[in-house]
């Protein structure tokens, strides 16, 4: 411990050391400065009052810090940690727990006392990144210097054996708000946590490359991250840096005016700032999602994992586009003539026995409320007054009175199809889809368009939205604007429904990691969901069927591909990712068709309008002229098969039946699988034509062979859906999402429904 100098003598008096400490602790400012004033103050032979008016603090504060340079020396002035307290405090690792607490940022509280610190503490750090409740929407991230405020994303890493960057990108506008949980999780920040420090270990083991300069391809890497996000301000952040500097060579590498660099937040380590960004970026944007964060980790762990004699030079992992950039903005008429159609809390559903009562009657058609009692187990008071108040609500309308064999005559309600209406709009490789369905699921309008699959992704997302706007507006005199609940968009999968992603789609690569939902919500002022074409299909075949589909089954969407949509157990089973049904795989198991890699391969027989007409023409069926630009697999060359086989055409039928098999044993796995008694088939390539082999195929195979053949039947049954099967279904998810009673929460991805 220091020996403690007279606090009343001269400056001069001060040994040297702790004189020239005490001045740098002035010069830098923060708490250690008030402390190194009053001692130099004091020095100078000034009183505690004339102290405490120069400083600008209280004589107890003077008091303090004179007695502890009395007793204790400089020693006495630095930092004490309070017991239970950590000695510092990482703001990025604050603001990680913060985020992605349950509760979101409701829960300081919680994440103060985990982290032992004091909830003022972690306000502050709050307030500091622009994350109260009573700040802007938008954050501020504390780097040095910091970014400016705005949207903030995580755009790209870079890592060498020199450096790590991480590539943020901000632009103008309040971020979207999205529950953490459901976009990206502790196991994912865990598992990249791991692939950065795997990464970095292998980068530091390795070493420069001896013919390579610095800065190792980081200015190629800026200099492709400027051309491909344009609309974007990038800013290249240094994680870690081997050579200590302050981030000059970083600042040489970044191209002119393209790229600014900066440094980490002074109170932050670098794995808990990359931490903190990731969790910023996943609850800000519901397009951030564990998608492109699984992707980055695999990449750092593919440069990890490469072999000594042909390592990797460097990680330059690049974000896709996201959503609002230059090309995807939609142009200032684009709403024109649909912001009336944002009415969506017209039909605000109050109970989940509201939604019971509606469920039975969609089912019955019409029914009388002391048979909804009986049905429902509700009481006849509680039928009574719901069914008053959807009457009143427009939802349920009257029939004609019943005579009762005693007492007054029945009178039975049944759903007012114009009580409520919705757009569907399917996404083919050939054509676009759009119709307006009521309540009912009768179709007021539909509108087609072409499509190339060669089409530019922004050109596309117009095309799409504009079909959108004048299908409603063809409809306007059909629908009531205030019982237009939104718009659902049926899309070929694999699909991201949490980040509103089309992945890549079959003869669509163009559009692959296109985030297609949110680019249509900022054309439409009202609720937009997507879901897969086979999953749409079956939510359109359960609302549409009624009674004839109130049970589980399986809907087989023969499309470009043969996928399925499950209903089980009461709802729409989606998987985990949303891409439950994925036919290919399970029927190339069936078959025991493998490819050389080791994979189920990839099944011709499962792409009906390819082979089916190649399986005609090796038949013996002659060519069918190809449409122009498409192959032989085009739909026309489809039809022209289907109506030969229905015409009895040996090559033709044969074909057909062929595929009808092969699909058949898929459909038997399936069967196996679940347990269910009901398979539908529909989609656009179940045709009249084909219908009948298909039907026969697929009810032999499945009844024939199932392992519980004898404990059950399996009903093989064409939908009663039309050929806009996926366009209706898409229209029935929002129907579904508003009105099917569940007992869980409402899903996420159905956050801008109404509440119930």
């Amino acid at each position: 411990m220091s020996e403690a100098p007279q606090n009343d003598g001269p400056v001069g008096s001060l040994p040297p050391d702790h004189r020239a400490v005490l001045h740098r602790w002035a010069e830098e400012g923060g708490p250690l400065a008030t402390r190194a004033n009053v001692v130099l103050l004091a020095a100078e032979g000034l009183r505690d009052a004339e102290i405490s008016r120069r400083l600008g603090v209280s004589r107890q504060t003077v008091g303090t810090w004179r007695q502890r340079w009395t007793s204790a020396g400089i020693d006495g002035l630095g930092h004490r940690p309070r017991t239970g307290r950590p000695a510092t405090v990482d703001e990025a690792e604050v603001v990680t727990r913060t985020l992605l607490a349950p509760g979101g940022s409701g829960a300081s509280r919680a994440v103060a006392r985990e982290l032992g610190l004091s909830h003022a503490t972690v306000a502050g750090i709050r307030r500091r990144w622009r994350l109260s409740p009573d700040e802007t929407p938008a954050p501020s991230v504390p780097t040095r210097p910091p970014l400016p405020s705005g949207e903030v994303w995580v755009m790209g890493l870079y890592v060498d054996a020199r450096r790590a960057v991480l590539l943020a990108g901000t632009g103008q506008g309040v971020p979207r708000q999205s529950a953490a949980g459901t976009v990206l999780g502790t196991d994912v920040l865990a598992g990249l946590g791991r692939a950065v420090e795997a990464a970095l270990t292998a980068a530091t083991a390795r070493g420069p490359d001896g013919d390579a300069s610095p800065p190792y391809g980081l200015a190629e890497y800026l200099a492709e991250a400027g051309r491909s996000h344009p609309g974007l301000g990038l800013h290249a952040i240094t994680l870690w840096d081997a050579s200590g500097g302050p981030g000059g060579a970083l600042q040489q590498a970044a191209p002119d005016g393209m790229v600014t660099y900066h440094q980490i937040p002074a109170r932050s380590t670098w794995r808990t700032f990359l931490r903190a960004m990731i969790a910023l970026d996943s609850t800000s944007h519901p397009e951030s999602s564990r998608r492109v964060y699984l992707d980055l980790a695999a990449e750092l762990e593919r440069y990890a994992t490469a072999r000594p004699d042909a390592p990797c030079a460097a990680v330059r992992w690049l974000r896709e586009n996201v959503a609002g950039l230059p090309g995807t903005d939609r142009p200032a008429d684009s709403t024109a003539g649909s912001q009336s159609w944002s009415g969506v809390n017209q039909i605000d559903l109050g109970s989940f026995n509201e939604c019971v009562v509606i469920e039975t009657v969609r089912l019955s058609g019409t029914i009388t409320r002391g048979e909804i009692a009986h049905r429902t187990g509700l009481t006849q008071q509680s039928v009574s007054r719901i069914a008053r108040s959807l009457l009143d609500r427009g939802i349920l309308i009257e029939d004609a009175q019943r005579r009762a064999t005693s007492g007054k005559p029945r009178t039975p309600v049944r759903l007012c199809g114009t009580a409520a209406h919705a757009l569907g709009i399917h996404i083919d490789p050939e054509v676009l889809t759009a119709v307006v369905i009521d309540l009912d699921g009768a179709i007021v309008r539909t509108r087609t368009r072409p499509v190339t699959a060669d089409i530019d992704p922004a050109e596309f997302v117009e095309r799409v939205a504009a079909l959108g706007r004048e299908t409603l507006a063809e409809a306007r005199g059909s629908v009531r604007e205030d019982g237009f609940l939104g718009i659902g968009v049926a899309v070929p999968g694999p699909v991201d429904i949490a980040s509103g992603t089309v992945l890549g789609p079959p003869l669509m690569s163009a559009w692959g990691d296109l985030p297609l939902l949110y680019l249509l919500q900022d054309h439409f002022p009202c609720p937009v969901l997507m879901e897969k074409d086979s999953t749409a299909a079956a939510a359109g075949e359960r609302w549409i069927g009624r009674d004839r589909r109130a049970r589980d089954f399986a809907y087989l969407y023969l499309g470009t591909g043969v996928g399925t949509g499950l209903y089980l157990n009461g709802d729409l089973y989606r998987g985990i990712s949303a891409n439950a049904g994925e036919f290919g795989q399970l029927c190339a198991i069936a078959l025991g068709r493998v490819a050389k890699d080791g994979r189920p391969e990839i099944l011709p027989e499962c792409n009906p309008p390819v082979s089916v007409p190649e399986l005609a023409v090796q038949g013996g069926m002659r060519p069918v002229p190809a449409a122009p630009g498409r192959t032989s697999g085009s739909t026309a060359a489809y039809l022209a098969v289907g109506e030969a086989a229905a015409a009895g055409d040996p090559a033709a039928a044969a074909a057909v039946r062929e595929v009808a098999q092969a699909v058949g044993r898929g459909a038997l796995g399936m069967v196996d699988l679940l347990d269910i008694d009901l398979i539908v088939l529909g989609g656009p390539f179940f045709t009249e034509d084909v219908a009948g082999f298909y039907l026969d195929e697929i009810a032999r195979t499945v009844n024939a062979f199932p392992t519980a053949r004898r404990l059950r039947r399996v009903a093989v049954e064409p939908s009663v859906l039309s050929a806009e099967a996926a366009a209706v279904g898409a229209a029935s998810t929002i129907f579904h999402a508003t009105f099917t009673p569940r007992l869980r929460g409402r899903e996420n991805r159905a956050r801008h429904l109404p509440a119930r």
